[in-house]
């Protein structure tokens, strides 16, 4: 059973830092690219970052360029997102996603809230 479970949301003050966390388990990780997502209320669900197979390559929404890194560690099935100086606007529910062909899987999601 394919599990993609975040962690590390919270409150984070507007020009803070946050770090996510995406554990994966059941899925041969290394072969799944892996990405983020946020949907913050009344809103679609928007593509935050992506990051290759093997971790080389990633891509990030214009938005969050400079800001925000996401990194993969193959050997114990964990991905990243980095937030640094987000701001009010991208307070939202961040969900790690694993894609591979006609394979898909979602987490949960982690809640940022990003308030003074």
């Amino acid at each position: 059973q394919v599990q993609l479970v975040e962690s590390g949301g919270g409150l984070v003050q507007p020009g803070g830092s946050l770090r996510l966390f995406c554990a994966a388990s059941g899925l041969t990780f290394s072969s799944y690219a892996m990405s983020w997502y946020r949907q913050a209320p009344g809103k679609e669900r928007e593509l935050v970052a992506a990051i290759s197979r093997a971790g080389s390559s990633t891509s990030y929404a214009d938005s969050v360029k400079g800001r925000f890194t996401s990194s993969r560690v193959i050997a114990t099935n964990m991905v990243y997102l980095q937030m640094n100086s987000p701001n009010p606007e991208e307070t939202a529910v961040y969900y790690c996603g694993a894609k591979a062909g006609l394979y898909d899987y979602w987490g949960q999601g982690t809640q940022v809230t990003v308030s003074s």
